[in-house]
């Protein structure tokens, strides 16, 4: 279960890293989540390789 019910829609999309956190950055603020909350998400995300990446986003937010 996602930390937050955000759907992101990834699949299909542009797989660029870049893209995908500022895909999942625009979610949760637009969900209304603090910015505290925003920066530790990209704190994680990008703490590691894109694998890293991928499994941090799915545990913040539902990917589509």
């Amino acid at each position: 279960m996602p930390k937050y019910n955000v759907r992101v829609p990834l699949i299909g999309q542009d797989g660029n890293a870049f893209a995908v956190i500022g895909s999942v950055q625009r979610a949760l603020r637009k969900a209304g989540a603090p910015k505290e909350e925003i920066n530790q998400y990209l704190k994680e995300a990008m703490s590691g390789d894109y694998d890293n990446l991928l499994r941090t986003t799915m545990d913040w937010v539902e990917v589509a």
